[in-house]
């Protein structure tokens, strides 16, 4: 049995079917309200701020998959996020399942580094701050030993279906209603973006390679590392649309962030849009040369023709 704690978003479902797809069928979803990814999947009710809700809902896993998400609300995650990943832990040392942990970069400094898996933790803001202290829980467990534990990190998104991030919400969103892209700060600074399926697969083969245990693995990215600018026209290009955009100045979006409390708990993040972000998978292309990272050009393609099925039906 492998389970999903925090089965609803998009990397938890593209991990259900990869799960299914290539490695068992015996899975368990368990959320607040979990649906059933593959028809074979088990659902289970629970709120991972209840440690016995937790425990019960990963008895008998061999593995669990934290992929817990919380809407972009500071006072949340600071509040929530570390009981919800205290509890996941605890739950699994006391089952005796291995426990693979999905992480972000919010914790890494924003700035021009390449970021590999021993980039030291500067958190920018208050959501930093607490990713930092999750990444630090999760590697303290790995240091005690009791149980097989492992950390699989992956920059910022862009994706199919309800895939969410700053550039599937400026860039992507806009072009699926005919409108020109937007661009946080500035375009000519490179990115490193991960295909969301991708990020799924390899969090799916990470979890059922014991070896990969006891380490933090940067899940993989294309080589190339285009510019906001470059990624921009790619993206028109693959709606068939002219490859215009606008350039969303640091100001503005802060300034907007009077108005919208969205935007205002992103503000944090502004600062790593002003400069190049190289994230760095070289570990995991050498332990797993065989896996096929899809290129951008191929994976806009894909959300271009998912958009026309959607509007077809």
């Amino acid at each position: 049995m492998q389970t999903i704690l925090g089965a609803s978003g998009q990397i938890a479902m593209e991990l259900a079917r990869e799960l299914h797809r290539n490695h068992t069928r015996d899975l368990r979803l368990v959320s607040r309200n979990p649906r059933k990814v593959n028809e074979s999947d088990a659902l289970v009710k629970a709120d991972l701020l209840d440690p016995s809700q937790t425990t019960a809902a990963v008895e008998g896993s061999d593995v669990v998959y934290f992929t817990a998400g919380l809407p972009a609300n500071t006072q949340l995650w600071e509040q929530q996020f570390p009981t919800m990943l205290r509890n996941a832990l605890d739950a699994s040392r006391a089952t005796g399942a291995k426990f693979v942990y999905f992480d972000n970069t919010y914790m890494y400094p924003q700035d021009d580094r390449i970021q590999t898996e021993e980039t030291p933790f500067v958190p920018n803001g208050r959501k930093g701050k607490v990713r930092a202290a999750m990444a630090s829980m999760v590697l303290e467990e790995m240091a005690r030993g009791d149980i097989p534990v492992l950390i699989g990190r992956a920059p910022e998104f862009y994706g199919p279906g309800r895939t969410q991030s700053f550039t599937n919400a400026l860039i992507i969103r806009p072009l699926k209603a005919g409108k020109k892209p937007r661009i946080p700060v500035r375009d000519d600074r490179e990115r490193t973006l991960i295909w969301t399926p991708d990020a799924s697969r390899a969090l799916a083969l990470l979890g059922n390679t014991l070896d990969a245990f006891g380490q933090t693995w940067h899940l993989p990215v294309a080589e190339e590392r285009p510019n906001y600018r470059e990624f921009a026209i790619m993206a028109s290009e693959a709606f068939g649309q002219d490859p215009g955009y606008t350039v969303v100045p640091r100001w503005v979006l802060n300034a907007a962030g009077l108005f919208s409390p969205q935007v205002r708990e992103l503000r944090e993040l502004l600062p790593r849009y002003e400069h190049h972000n190289r994230f760095d998978s070289t570990k995991f292309a050498s332990r797993f040369p065989e896996f096929t990272v899809t290129p951008y050009r191929d994976g806009l393609a894909i959300i271009h023709a998912e958009d026309n099925v959607v509007r077809a039906s």
